[in-house]
């Protein structure tokens, strides 16, 4: 990950892994799991090695062991992993200001635009007189590389042990809860925070558990649409008056 450019590569580098370091703490025991999981339905480690590099979604490849014990065609894994890694859609709209100007990495950026690296690129302040693309770029490696590792350790070891997992999979969920506490004691905007409350309840009293995820994306989404409408609409009639009363002067 280093290349040549001294010093100040280095430092921004150690940066970001110190930056990283609460994802490190959940993606290495869960990456472990899905290794476990994969290798005890009977697979060769290097699957889990590629599956961590190519696909890179915890919960789609979590899955995707069910799906493939269950002798599930292409079609399934494609709907499926679609409906599962739909909010990274509404995930990469916030993100087009942020990934502006960074051409150099950009691509990359967008394929490993997981939630616990989201949370990072939005909560964290790119340090003075670094460029950008290289600051969110460490971030989002280090994140899939220790993704990469746990599912490598998990799927090497799964061969040799016999580990009950049960309850390893809230790793993640335990996780993205620290880093969404860690991102409101950074936002000065408290009203997304409220938004998601909200929007979470009203989707689990009105519908299914199971489709509470989606459903409470789709709804604070327009509920963050109508409130930059009404925040937009108030700042264009304060200017209007601005004008207005500089046009009487």
């Amino acid at each position: 990950m280093f290349d040549i450019m001294g010093h100040q590569s280095k430092k921004l580098f150690l940066n970001a892994v110190k930056i990283t370091f609460p994802v490190l703490l959940g993606y290495i025991p869960l990456g472990i799991a899905f290794g476990f999981l994969l290798t005890g339905a009977g697979y060769h480690w290097i699957y889990s090695f590629l599956m961590s590099v190519f696909i890179y979604a915890g919960s789609a490849q979590f899955i995707s062991v069910t799906l493939l014990a269950a002798g599930a065609g292409l079609m399934e894994f494609l709907s499926l992993t679609l409906l599962i890694n739909l909010r990274h859609s509404f995930y990469g709209i916030s993100m087009l200001e942020k990934f502006s100007d960074v051409d150099k990495f950009k691509t990359y950026l967008i394929f490993s635009l997981t939630d616990e690296t989201y949370a990072l690129l939005t909560s964290t302040k790119v340090p003075d007189g670094v460029p950008k693309s290289d600051f969110y770029f460490y971030i989002a490696a280090l994140n899939h590389f220790y993704w990469i590792t746990g599912s490598v350790i998990g799927a090497m070891l799964g061969s040799l042990l016999d580990i009950d997992l049960d309850g390893m999979a809230f790793v993640l969920t335990a996780l993205f809860v620290v880093l969404t506490i860690e991102q409101y004691y950074h936002s000065k905007v408290l009203f997304p925070f409220i938004a998601a409350i909200g929007a979470g309840v009203v989707s689990i009293v009105l519908f299914s558990p199971k489709n509470m995820l989606i459903v409470s994306i789709i709804i604070g989404t327009l509920i963050l649409l109508a409130h930059e409408k009404i925040v937009q609409a108030k700042r264009t009639s304060a200017l209007m008056s601005d004008v207005d009363q500089e046009g009487d002067l």
